[in-house]
């Protein structure tokens, strides 16, 4: 009876295991998408948006959601209108959140609050004509902190409304600049900046720009850190409320010719000069208030103009802050995100290593840091902890390559974790995809090389498959065991492929140096490694069948691809996304400039040997593998130029090649429709050629 009972559940697995599909375009972008949560100050809710997906962009809605932190019980949606919010913040008292979004009759997003205790719909607290974004209730619960644009001189709303009519009724269009900047990613530069506002949480209540006026914003370097939507100032509350406590820079002007470093900064809520906290070449950002208030803590990079320096964590005293301490000196790994315990002792992040993000723990003071949960697959985001929760609470979100996210609750002291949400497990265990493999081996420069290994569904060890290499870009970041749109693996492996991501010299999660091997060497070596983890998997998998491979990848990975169409002919074809062709006309046009000669040696006038010896379109003479370009339109990083270069280079060589121009994208292709055709020509160009 036994026997049979084990030979049923054996057959019961394999009818399981064959009902599932192949990962399709279909598949993967309709599954949700769960963004970080945010638990409320007494560890007792989370609220995080989930976002359900449509081709037709009119019918994707986004919302956000409720759970409890417990586990028990199903979440719950607590929003329901046509536009997303974001920003979410918690009250101190754990009863009303606070978020960014536009309603009807809104023109810009503002800053709505919804009291979940007592019920019912948002109520919108801001008016501003530049909207408002990123609200943080006050220690006390009174006031709001946000961010909002407005024009430089503007002292108040009506100022900055005045200011905006008055361009707006110019009979002529022109944009005029004295200065670097220009363009970040897709967008233009203007001469607006991000301003910190204060005013009390009631509707109408009138809100004080705490920078207008100041010398700080006055002078020709101001901004906030920079990101794909704009500056962010990144401010929070001084502990007694007296005062914020935000991230900016003075020398973004100076982004031509020098490392734009951002400070620390303290800025009083009645008004006044903002004081620098923190000088120097050093570079801070994302500060953080211990939960008992007598420490700062934030994120240093002491050599941000060396690519693939590390970020560490740092901490000032409170409130009268000097030179900063640093929590996590040697570590050989860089800080992604931080929460403190309740208690203030322990300090608690997120950090990249071999291919997935961990949970770390270090005490606050400093000291050795640890692994905080034993983990072999996947990555954490999100990390947030309830500051006033009468245990500790730590709430993520996890996913890996064939678990899209989730929201999880980690359990330290019993090691496990437990899912609050699950809006794609369903989906996920419909599909036929395996989890993600990895592998070393030693290059012949002697370093230890990591990669991921994905298989084609049905998979037959017995069968031989062609073989895939996907470059990750950046390319400080790494190939990571998540679940990815933009260059899903397992959807690239469906028709039958192995795919292999190889972390190359230059990538991060395995050490400062590694990372910054990459200076002065930016194609040479990681395309060596790459070629080299081709042979390996070759060799070492007899179910890879080395005669038929393929190399595809997007932005760094572009560049490589277009470095191994100079420098080998060992491939079936390529597949390069917004990759450049020219280094020179690269530092020219692109949106940043001056890490790019940095990272060379020197400027391109110079012509050193980077510029000499590692770039592609010298090498035009031996183009021959066929290749299929695409680009977005508006990418101002790696811009159209650059394809276009490539495009007249392979036309000129008669190379087997195909050009896509997506009029709609920028760096990324982004839009469903746009994307399932990204992924149908890519397929077939794949299958045209292995």
């Amino acid at each position: 009876m036994k026997k049979f009972v084990v030979v049923l559940a054996a057959l019961l697995a394999a009818v399981a295991a064959s009902a599932r599909t192949p990962l399709t375009h279909e598949s993967m972008w309709l599954m949700k998408r769960v963004g970080a949560p945010s638990p409320s100050p007494d560890g007792q809710w989370v609220v995080f948006s989930v976002v359900e997906p449509s081709y037709d962009e009119k019918e994707q809605t986004s919302d956000l959601w409720l759970v409890r932190a417990d586990g028990i019980g199903a979440p719950r949606r607590i929003t329901f209108s046509k536009a997303g919010e974001s920003g979410v913040a918690w009250s101190p008292d754990s009863r009303r959140i606070a978020f960014s979004t536009k309603r009807e009759n809104d023109e810009v997003s503002q800053i709505y609050i919804l009291d979940l205790a007592a019920g019912g719909e948002a109520m919108r607290v801001t008016s501003l004509s530049a909207g408002a974004s990123q609200p943080r209730f006050s220690p006390d619960g009174r006031r709001l902190l946000f961010q909002s644009t407005v024009y430089p001189g503007a002292v108040d709303d009506a100022a900055n409304r005045k200011i905006a009519d008055e361009r707006k009724a110019r009979k002529y269009n022109a944009r005029v600049y004295d200065g670097f900047p220009i363009r970040n990613w897709d967008r233009w530069l203007d001469d607006r900046q991000v301003h910190l506002f204060v005013q009390a949480v009631e509707p109408g209540a009138t809100a004080r720009d705490l920078l207008a006026g100041t010398k700080l914003c006055a002078g020709a370097g101001f901004g906030g850190v920079s990101g794909m939507s704009g500056d962010d100032l990144q401010p929070v509350w001084a502990p007694d409320g007296k005062a914020v406590v935000f991230v900016a820079t003075e020398n973004r002007n100076q982004a031509a010719y020098a490392t734009v470093v951002t400070h620390l900064y303290s800025v009083s809520t009645t008004g006044g000069e903002p004081v620098a906290l923190t000088r120097g070449d050093t570079t801070y950002a994302k500060p953080v208030f211990s939960p008992d208030g007598k420490a700062l803590y934030a994120l240093a990079n002491r050599e941000a103009g060396v690519s693939g320096s590390l970020d560490r964590l740092v901490r000032f005293a409170w409130p009268s802050p000097d030179d900063p301490a640093f929590v996590t000196p040697g570590w050989e790994r860089s800080v992604g995100a931080f929460a403190l315990s309740p208690d203030s002792g322990t300090i608690f992040m997120t950090a990249e290593e071999a291919g997935l993000v961990k949970l770390f723990s270090v005490r606050a003071s400093g000291g050795e840091v640890k692994n905080a949960f034993e983990q072999a697959s996947g990555a954490y985001s999100g990390l947030s902890i309830p500051p006033r929760a009468s245990e500790l609470v730590l709430i993520v979100n996890w996913e890996s390559a064939v678990s899209p996210a989730e929201v999880y609750r980690v359990d330290l002291a019993a090691n496990r974790q437990g899912r609050l949400t699950d809006f794609n497990t369903a989906r996920s265990m419909e599909i036929d995809w395996q989890p993600t493999r990895h592998f070393w081996f030693k290059s012949k420069a002697g370093k230890p090389i990591h990669s991921l290994l994905v298989l084609p569904p049905n998979f037959d060890p017995a069968k031989k498959y062609p073989l895939l290499t996907l470059i990750h870009g950046g390319p400080h970041s790494m190939s990571t065991d998540h679940f990815f749109l933009r260059w899903n693996p397992h959807l690239l492996a469906s028709p039958g492929y192995v795919v292999i991501q190889t972390n190359y010299t230059g990538s991060t999660g395995f050490g400062e140096q590694f990372a910054r091997d990459i200076r002065f060497d930016p194609f040479k070596t990681p395309g060596d490694e790459i070629n080299q983890a081709v042979e390996e998997a070759a060799r070492r998998f007899a179910f890879v069948d080395g005669t038929r491979v393929a190399a595809a990848g997007a932005s760094y990975g572009g560049h490589m691809v277009n470095w191994l169409q100079a420098t080998t002919t060992s491939y079936k074809c390529l597949v390069g996304h917004a990759g450049l062709i020219n280094l020179e006309s690269q530092w020219g046009t692109s949106d940043t400039i001056y890490h790019r000669e940095a990272d060379a040696g020197g400027p391109p006038w110079e012509q050193g040997k980077v510029w000499l010896e590692q770039n592609p379109i010298r090498f035009a003479r031996n183009f021959r593998t066929p290749v299929l370009l695409t680009i977005g339109e508006n990418d101002f990083r790696v811009p159209l130029n650059q394809t276009l270069e490539n495009w007249s280079v392979l036309q000129r060589m008669k190379v087997p090649s195909r050009l896509i121009v997506f009029p709609g994208a920028n760096h990324w292709i982004q839009k469903g429709e746009d994307s399932r055709y990204f992924y149908r020509e890519v397929l077939a160009w794949l299958a045209k050629y292995l």
